[in-house]
């Protein structure tokens, strides 16, 4: 027939579809021959020595298992670290779809740990302009009014040249701030304008001498850049409190060398601890340097809590010194965009609710807490998320998985490996230039102001015009399937002043403990 090759048969009978066919098959045979010859005399994977062939099978079943796992068998609600209900919201919220639910919801609120925002009887009408929370103590003289909810720390050589456009310019057009993350200020971080948190950690780049000291003059210069809002000092972050990072020498491109003030092709080392200080004390002279530095503006701190004892006794330094920080950021532990080992991602550090409340009673106790505004940064990515940190003693929020999300991160979790599937989290070019940074900005921006927005409502649900409103009433958790409790009754809250009054049991001993001029805890005495 036209078209068809004809058939041509050979003498041996065959034709040569048939030829072309055992030829193969031969060569096929040939192949897994020398393939299973090799399994089995390999000396790395046993599975491979006694099973030949098909133990490849598990490897590849194994290699595909997350996608099998996060596509087909994980249910709405249980997905970790966010649940694909989660990853829904913020990717239609990002699209500008609203993220509506038909036929009511698919958690159990019966089950043990469920908590649960109290609406009241007498709503609010819903406020057009969300509130704006100002940053800045009695020794800022250019003060920050920061939104509910910011992009968290984020350097460029984690995130890509473009997931770093697309965020500072969403930040640009929706009026928030980008934390650069303690890998300096990037070229990516200025070119659309948007409002920047400079974070400053123990390896000091893009402030740094040759040796790797702080140095004040370029501190100075970058500090008071008008685009730079806020400056922070990371003392150690969810992912992996009390741990340092290397950034290998391959990695370490002329690019990234001159942004982060190391040499080109060498180890580039963040050590677990800073030179800068030693002591609260001297923690706290570090900070009020880098608020002049930077001509004024919000200098504060971040960290992962771990030792109650040692962040009372940088209370006690404030009161000792008369200098506060503008703002503390308290990180959780269950935070995760920088690589980690994962004993530290799962053991080390406290939780964003732990933490926080630690830091709000203690500042509370000590009477500061008026003076400094606290933010919290550890697994925010929904309205509800803002309202429940509020509840629990921050002042503002930020966010960095979300963002990422927001950007196109499908949280296929390779952000270590730079193979980011969607050129997030990676430095391959070919990679990164999957985001196209006018869409994503947009994403960011549209993510950022419906999920502020959902705050806002959820507050005025409550009864609550201003995030100072809200109370630890209006959030209750479920101890069993029967009992429920508000967070006014879970937790104890310490009352202005009250730890310089007569600190009450459960905070004696570390206040007592705790001291100025000193990290050092005795064995035994920390709670």
């Amino acid at each position: 027939m036209k078209g068809q090759l004809p058939i041509v048969r050979l003498v041996t009978g065959e034709t040569t579809g048939q030829r072309v066919a055992r030829i193969a098959a031969a060569a096929s045979a040939v192949g897994l021959g020398a393939l299973a010859a090799w399994d089995v005399t390999q000396k790395k994977h046993s599975i491979l020595r006694n099973y030949p062939i098909a133990g490849h099978a598990r490897f590849l079943l194994e290699s595909i298992r997350p996608e099998i796992q996060q596509y087909f068998i994980e249910r709405n609600w249980d997905g970790r670290p966010f649940s694909r209900d989660a990853r829904t919201t913020i990717y239609e919220r990002s699209k500008g779809i609203l993220s509506e639910h038909a036929f009511g919801t698919e958690h159990d609120v019966d089950r043990t740990g469920y908590e649960a925002l109290m609406h009241s009887t007498t709503p609010l009408p819903n406020s057009p302009t969300p509130p704006r929370i100002r940053v800045g103590g009695k020794d800022c003289t250019q003060p920050y009014d920061i939104s509910l909810l910011n992009v968290s720390a984020m350097s460029f050589g984690s995130l890509s040249d473009n997931a770093v456009r697309a965020l500072n310019k969403g930040a640009a057009m929706g009026g928030f701030a980008q934390d650069t993350g303690e890998g300096s200020i990037s070229p990516y971080h200025q070119e659309f304008g948007g409002d920047l948190i400079w974070e400053l950690g123990t390896g000091y780049f893009g402030a740094r001498t040759p040796d790797g000291d702080f140095d004040p003059d370029k501190f100075a210069a970058k500090a008071q850049d008008p685009q730079v809002k806020m400056t922070s000092l990371k003392l150690s972050q969810g992912a992996k409190p009390g741990l340092g990072g290397v950034l290998p020498g391959k990695k370490v491109t002329e690019e990234i060398a001159k942004i982060r003030d190391v040499p080109v092709g060498q180890t580039c080392i963040s050590p677990p601890n800073h030179r800068v200080f030693s002591t609260p004390i001297e923690l706290l002279r570090f900070i009020a340097k880098m608020r002049e530095l930077s001509g004024g503006k919000p200098a504060g701190f971040k960290l992962c809590v771990g030792s109650r004892t040692e962040f009372l006794a940088i209370c006690k330094a404030m009161l000792e010194t008369g200098i506060t920080p503008d703002f503390i950021i308290v990180d959780g532990s269950e935070g995760g965009t920088g690589a980690a080992p994962l004993e530290f991602e799962d053991n080390v550090g406290l939780p964003l609710t732990q933490g926080l409340m630690i830091v709000h009673n203690a500042l509370v106790g000590a009477g500061l807490r008026d003076q400094i505004k606290i933010g919290a940064s550890g697994k925010v990515a929904s309205g509800s998320d803002i309202v429940k940190r509020l509840i629990q003693g921050a002042d503002f929020t930020n966010s960095a998985r979300a963002m990422m999300m927001a950007v196109g991160c499908i949280q296929a979790q390779e952000c270590h490996t730079g193979k980011c599937p969607v050129g997030v989290a990676t430095q391959d070019a070919r990679r990164a230039r999957a985001i196209y940074v006018p869409d994503k900005a947009e994403r960011v921006r549209n993510y950022h102001d419906g999920t502020v927005a959902e705050a806002v409502r959820l507050m005025a649900s409550m009864g609550a015009a201003h995030p100072s409103e809200l109370e630890p009433t209006m959030l209750r958790r479920n101890l069993s399937p029967t009992e429920s409790w508000s967070y006014a009754r879970l937790y104890d809250w310490l009352e202005p002043g009250e730890l310089l009054n007569g600190a009450p049991e459960d905070w004696a001993a570390d206040w007592a403990t705790a001291r100025a001029d000193t990290f050092h805890i005795a064995r035994g005495q920390s709670r």
